[in-house]
């Protein structure tokens, strides 16, 4: 039962083969199971679960239940939740029990989703292997000895473990997209301000964005049902009407044009990702797509312009932890500029306090227009490629990453190998577009995902054509042995 899609568990619901506080409790099993190993969960929140079950169950007793209701769900640690711990991964906030539901939080209760817990995550979402966070890495439940990717490298182990039906993520740089690839699953990346940002501890703040880790696309349709709309406490969030992201996952893609761009597929991509990529996409164009190069010419600089932009957004959203208001306050400080500096030099992990130095740097006197000034530039140019391309094809396709998970304590050593783990991923979020990953293959028994890229406000479109490729292929319906 706890390999089952949201839309098939929905199913067993409706038709009273299993009840909410049933499913909830077998989750809650399998997490005090396996998540010692895999270090998923940093927060379990059973018995909030298991009244949010009963709930679920009286919901539908009453006829009043949706395709989520009874669905156990985890939550990012980014995101704040009421009375509950919200670390976002730091010794930063050890302690901060957040006063509010997150709007996705709100969102996804009123829908009736059950909250097992909060997932481990690098720290303020910096990383791309979960090794960051305060409360130690996260495995790979296809392999322990690998990463799972970050910083959502939480949500997408528990989600592929079978932990939870379903996660929540945030992608600045690929952090949704990357661990979907590296765990087997399908995750989203919205359009920019398709989904809000309120109660979401902010990193980058033109850069965040929420989105699902699921199993499958339809799943990803269900969960944008919920979490995506206007919100006028995030004053990012676009205003337009509901959408329904499961209308069209069943239209055929006949007529489909999809862009392979130059740039991604090089001798830098590993040969075999390479022939898994080429394989799917022979299945797509037995489903009616056509297939056009296109080129991208100013990707290569979305990795160096991002490590401007988002490091300068994080140091000022990180100014605000400074011992003073909450979160961590170091013992016995001498004065205040004491308590400052000790609070948050004893607070945050190496690799943010490296972003905000570098960040700091870039937006110092002096600095400003050589560096943030012309990085921005780059993010308009880089912003145009993608606005030409879509001229000339409708979805753009390519890898996810260039390799499968690699190995705990492999790069965690050398930031810029690291940084570049996110070459494929980067430039959707300087452009604000909406991308995915879905999984496309197997390499030497672990996963590999396949990006797909759309204009602003495609996501339904990409759930369209992730879901008739699934319908087509069992690479989504893989479990790891754990």
């Amino acid at each position: 039962m706890l390999s089952k899609t949201v839309a098939e568990l929905a199913g067993a619901l409706t038709r009273k083969e299993v009840s909410a506080r049933e499913l909830t409790q077998a989750y809650l099993d399998r997490i005090h199971q396996l998540n010692p190993a895999l270090n998923a969960y940093v927060t379990i929140t059973a018995e909030q679960a298991l009244a949010q079950a009963d709930a679920a169950d009286a919901r539908r007793a009453q006829g009043n239940a949706g395709p989520l209701t009874g669905i156990p769900i985890a939550h990012k640690d980014i995101f704040c939740t009421r009375g509950v711990l919200t670390a976002c991964g730091s010794h930063m906030l050890h302690n901060f029990i957040a006063p509010y539901d997150a709007c996705v939080v709100e969102r996804l209760e009123q829908a009736g989703a059950i909250m097992l817990g909060k997932t481990n995550m690098d720290e303020f979402a910096m990383g791309s292997s979960n090794e960051t966070s305060w409360f130690g890495p996260v495995r790979n439940p296809w392999d322990q000895a690998r990463v799972p990717g970050g910083s959502s490298g939480g949500s997408a182990a528990a989600v592929a473990a079978s932990l939870c039906a379903m996660a929540t993520g945030t992608d600045t740089g690929g952090s949704i997209r990357q661990p979907a690839s590296f765990c087997g699953l399908t995750g989203l990346k919205p359009t920019y301000g398709r989904v809000s940002r309120w109660g979401m501890i902010a990193f980058a703040s033109s850069l965040d964005q929420a989105g699902p880790l699921t199993h499958s696309a339809e799943d990803a349709a269900l969960m944008m049902n919920a979490i995506a709309g206007t919100d006028l406490r995030d004053s990012t969030c676009l205003e337009l009407p509901f959408e329904d992201f499961t209308a069209q996952l069943n239209q055929p893609l006949s007529g489909l044009r999809i862009g392979l761009p130059r740039e991604h597929f090089t001798k830098d991509l590993n040969p075999a990702v390479q022939a898994i990529l080429q394989e799917a996409i022979r299945q797509l164009e037995l489903l009616g797509a056509t297939f056009k190069e296109v080129t991208l010419p100013n990707n290569y600089l979305s990795v160096p312009a991002y490590y401007v932009i988002a490091p300068a957004e994080a140091s000022a959203n990180l100014s605000r932890f400074d011992g003073v208001r909450f979160g961590y306050r170091c013992a016995n400080p001498a004065n205040l500029d004491d308590l400052y500096k000790r609070s948050r030099g004893e607070g945050f992990g190496d690799e943010v306090k490296r972003r905000i130095m570098v960040g700091t740097y870039a937006l110092s006197a002096g600095y400003y227009d050589a560096y943030y000034i012309k990085a921005q530039k780059i993010r308009r140019l880089i912003k145009q490629d993608f606005d030409l391309a879509f001229n000339e094809v409708d979805l753009i396709l390519g890898p996810t990453s260039p390799h499968t998970a690699f190995k705990l304590g492999e790069k965690v050593s050398d930031p810029v190998t690291m940084y570049l783990e996110d070459i494929y991923t980067i430039a959707v979020n300087l452009a604000g577009l909406p991308g995915m990953s879905l999984p496309a293959g197997m390499l030497n028994g672990l996963p590999i995902g396949m990006q797909l890229v759309g204009p602003s406000l495609s996501e339904s479109r990409l759930l369209n054509v992730a879901h008739q490729f699934q319908k087509n292929t069992d690479w989504h319906t893989q479990r790891p042995e754990v």
